[in-house]
């Protein structure tokens, strides 16, 4: 049913936002057709990155051609045949990929229905660091670890931990009742979708319920904390910059 009276859990605040399902408004994003493409976190917002949702339609495809912009790509439902440069590869859900300044890429014969979280950010480079590879992998693949020894909290490092990449995406996973440790205030900045379940997410000094579908953008420093509420666990995607140097 709509909302006749303009009620929503979206919040657009000077350094964190909550954007629900319910918000979407499509946007026509270059190279991406046959979709339609939700520009949910950038600069017009005060993030340094991007974020997008692109459903796909069967026919659809999105190519982009190199640039200065390096892209990470999940796909949450459905799939299709992924070119990153020179590699190739069939993608399905809970697939993922990362590309590299200076290469293109493209996503062609998805399944209807498919969507493709994107994360893309200018890269910036380490003096005599060799630049990053791309990457083609499957999250059912990599091993979780409990965070900071939590059984009931499991983060899954998508990407290598080393000084070429200056950007890390992660999936935390939440048995019910499951939280962060603390509430953390740190110099990295978030974007983040929630893949599943629900809890209730701290940012600054507000309290927000959020479920599958709600993104999230945090600010460097603000403060934030989690936990995982109901009969299911809970999970999340998410974004941060790392490995440069504080000034």
């Amino acid at each position: 049913m709509p909302d006749l009276f303009g009620h929503t859990r979206a919040r657009i605040a000077a350094r964190h936002a909550l954007i629900t399902p319910g918000n979407h408004v499509n946007s026509s994003v270059p190279g991406i057709a046959g979709a339609t493409a939700v520009v949910l976190i950038n600069e017009a917002m005060g993030a340094k990155f991007a974020q997008l949702l692109v459903t796909f339609a069967a026919d659809g495809r999105a190519a982009q051609p190199a640039s200065g912009t390096q892209t990470f790509g999940y796909v949450m439902h459905g799939g299709g045949a992924l070119t990153v440069g020179k590699d190739k590869a069939k993608i399905a859900a809970g697939g993922f990929f990362y590309v590299p300044a200076g290469q293109p890429w493209s996503l062609t014969a998805p399944k209807a229905g498919t969507q493709l979280t994107l994360f893309q950010k200018r890269y910036v480079a380490l003096p005599g660091t060799p630049l990053p590879k791309a990457i083609i992998g499957d999250a059912a693949k990599v091993k979780g670890t409990p965070f900071l020894g939590d059984p009931a909290a499991n983060l899954q490092v998508l990407l290598p931990d080393e000084p070429a990449f200056d950007l890390a995406v992660n999936i935390f996973a939440y048995q019910p009742g499951g939280h962060l440790p603390f509430v953390e205030v740190h110099v990295m900045e978030h974007g983040l979708l929630m893949l599943g379940g629900a809890g209730v997410y701290r940012l600054e000094d507000s309290w927000y319920p959020v479920q599958a579908g709600d993104v999230i953008w945090m600010a460097p420093y603000c403060a934030q904390w989690f936990v995982a509420m109901g009969k299911v666990p809970a999970s999340y995607l998410y974004y941060k910059d790392v490995n440069r140097p504080a000034i």
